[in-house]
């Protein structure tokens, strides 16, 4: 777009000037009928689409919480307002709501190996054969992320560290905690168990994404490598 085009912005119908503001001076800059106004796209023959917003806004008590929680067809009692820009108006307030519930959940601190055990817990807990989990943590342990990095079978599953490290880097964590079940109950670690948890805290050490621990997992109790010193 031209320097020109950015003068020229007063001539412009009313319901296009909100997209603009917006690239010009963020979406913070925008009001609340302004925002909608982008939405809906258009108004009617005597009201302009900010205008139109504003006047479905002043309906509802200037509150966008009162607005939240009206339906399509409510919504559509407002002259040009169809059901497409009823639809629209719904789902934007919908998607606020669930980022708003979302926001409400912290992520899981890491405390000590008992926590490690309730965070995976939902996911091992019953499990016939076995799986190979992580938990990323940022720099205060809370947990970015858990993720499955291999399933097997009864007696073993295989845990690339490629893949690990990968992850890691990927969401830029600053500790791994890594988890395995033995679905046949016994808490000991294998020769292989220790072999690999060796593997991957030198691999964690060389890229600075230390591995903080590892725990072997049974539905009636769990082995933490690092509550033993054997980490």
């Amino acid at each position: 777009m031209s320097t020109s085009d950015y003068l020229n912005i007063k001539s412009w119908a009313e319901e296009d000037r909100p997209r603009e503001k917006l690239l010009l001076k963020g979406r913070a800059a925008l009001s609340e009928a302004e925002l909608i106004g982008i939405l809906i796209g258009s108004g009617t023959k005597s009201l302009s689409a900010v205008d139109l917003s504003k006047h479905i806004l002043s309906e509802n008590g200037n509150d966008l919480n009162q607005l939240a929680k009206l339906s399509v067809k409510d919504l559509m009692k407002f002259k040009g307002i169809g059901e497409a820009k009823a639809i629209s108006i719904v789902s934007a307030l919908e998607l606020g709501r669930r980022r708003k519930e979302s926001e409400v959940v912290k992520k899981p601190q890491i405390t000590c190996s008992e926590d490690v055990y309730k965070i995976i817990a939902p996911e091992l807990l019953d499990n016939r054969h076995e799986e190979f989990w992580i938990l990323l943590l940022n720099r205060r342990n809370m947990v970015i992320k858990k993720q499955l990095i291999s399933s097997g079978g009864v007696s073993g599953t295989v845990a690339d560290p490629k893949i690990i490290f990968k992850s890691a880097l990927e969401e830029l964590a600053c500790g791994i905690i890594l988890i395995h079940n033995h679905p046949s109950g016994n808490l000991q670690p294998s020769q292989q168990d220790i072999s690999l948890t060796k593997k991957l805290k030198e691999g964690g050490r060389l890229l600075e994404i230390p591995v903080l621990d590892h725990i072997i997992f049974t539905d009636n109790g769990y082995f933490s490598f690092s509550d033993e010193n054997i980490l």
